[in-house]
C-alpha cells in the first residue's frame, strides 16, 4: 500500500482517535465536542461552543460511520494531497468541515430539523468527492454496493442528488444538508483558488 500523505494520515489518525475517546469517555464527550444547535442548552450540557465547528468532524456515530469515511479520506483524500500538497489540502478540508457545521447551524436555527448533535467528517468526504469529480471527471470509481464502476461525475451527481432527496423527506436523523454544505464549501475553495466567480483574480492561483 502507498505511503499516505501527512495530512490525510494525520486525519485518520484524529477521526480514529476521536472514536476511541467516545468509547472510553461516553456521553461527556458528545456533550462538549459533537455540534450543538445554537440556542440547545435545554437539551442539556453546555450547548454550542465555538470549537464545535471543528471537533464535531473528530466524532462519529458508530463504527460504520468510522469505516465509511475513514475510506473516503484513504481513497480521495491521499490522490487530492498528493496533487495540491498539503497546504492547500489543509485549506481545502478546513473549508469543508466549517460549511458543512455552519450549514447545520443555520438550518437548525431555522427550524429545519429537530435540534440535535451532529458528528462526523462527512461534509469533508462529500467534498473531496466534488473535488476529485471536478479534477478527474472520467477517471471511473469503484462502489461498494453494487460493485460497479462509475466515473467520477456522475458519482458526485448521484450522491449530491441523494443527500439533497434524504435531506428533504427529513426521513432519517443524518445530516444529509451538511453533507451538501461540505460540497458547497469545496466548490467556493477551489473556485477562490482558480480566481473564478464569486471571487475576484489576484494573481495566479492556478488549480486545474
Amino acid at each position: 500500500m502507498p505511503r499516505l500523505p501527512p495530512a490525510t494520515l494525520y486525519l485518520l489518525w484524529i477521526i480514529t482517535g476521536g472514536f476511541v475517546l467516545q468509547l472510553l469517555a461516553g456521553p461527556a464527550v458528545l456533550q462538549w465536542f459533537a455540534l450543538w444547535p445554537i440556542g440547545s442548552e435545554a437539551l442539556g450540557g453546555p450547548g454550542f461552543l465555538p470549537w464545535q465547528l471543528l471537533s464535531y468532524a473528530a466524532l462519529h456515530g458508530d463504527f460504520i460511520h468510522l469505516f465509511f469515511n475513514g475510506l473516503m479520506l484513504w481513497m480521495l483524500g491521499a490522490v487530492l494531497e498528493s496533487t495540491w500538497g498539503t497546504r492547500r489540502y489543509v485549506q481545502f478540508a478546513l473549508a469543508c468541515i466549517l460549511a458543512a457545521g455552519l450549514t447545520q447551524l443555520v438550518l437548525g436555527a431555522l427550524g429545519v430539523f429537530p435540534p440535535r448533535p451532529t458528528v462526523g467528517i462527512s461534509g469533508l468526504t462529500f467534498g473531496l468527492l466534488l473535488a476529485y469529480g471536478m479534477m478527474f471527471p472520467n477517471q471511473q470509481l469503484m462502489l461498494l454496493i453494487p460493485p460497479v464502476p462509475v466515473r467520477a461525475k456522475y458519482l458526485v451527481l448521484i450522491f449530491a442528488a441523494i443527500a439533497l432527496l434524504m435531506g428533504l423527506s427529513g426521513a432519517s436523523g443524518i445530516a444529509h444538508f451538511a453533507h451538501l454544505g461540505g460540497m458547497a464549501g469545496g466548490w467556493l475553495m477551489i473556485r477562490y483558488w482558480r480566481g473564478q466567480p464569486p471571487f475576484g483574480r489576484r494573481g495566479p492561483r492556478i488549480v486545474r
